[in-house]
């Protein structure tokens, strides 16, 4: 089990673009996993409910994300929290964007 590891933002993003990927897991261990997920300006977000605790931090780019009833505008330095079973989507991507994402507990395939 990983016990301790320092990521750089941007190299996880150059990972995930080589990938030719939305989504790029970089961390999993029991308890959490985290990725980098990207959608270019004006995509559409396919997501579905995930089974698990959810937080976003926006990296960069602008949209509005739709949380259940709730609905948010979103920018680089946003917060957001998603409760497992929620339904939910970035959409109305006006900049590229690019959020790194943790599961709780860690993601299941």
């Amino acid at each position: 089990m990983k016990q301790a590891g320092v990521f750089a933002a941007g190299e996880l993003e150059k990972l995930r673009h080589r990938s030719n990927r939305r989504y790029l897991e970089f961390l999993r261990v029991d308890s959490m996993s985290a990725g980098i997920y990207s959608l270019p300006a004006g995509a559409r977000d396919g997501q579905s409910p995930h089974k698990e605790d959810e937080i976003y931090y926006v990296l960069c780019g602008r949209a509005r994300m739709q949380a259940g009833q709730e609905d948010y505008p979103v920018a680089p330095g946003s917060i957001i929290f998603v409760a497992a079973g929620v339904e939910h989507r970035f959409y109305e991507i006006a900049e590229d964007l690019s959020v790194l994402v943790m599961f709780a507990p860690a993601e299941s395939a």
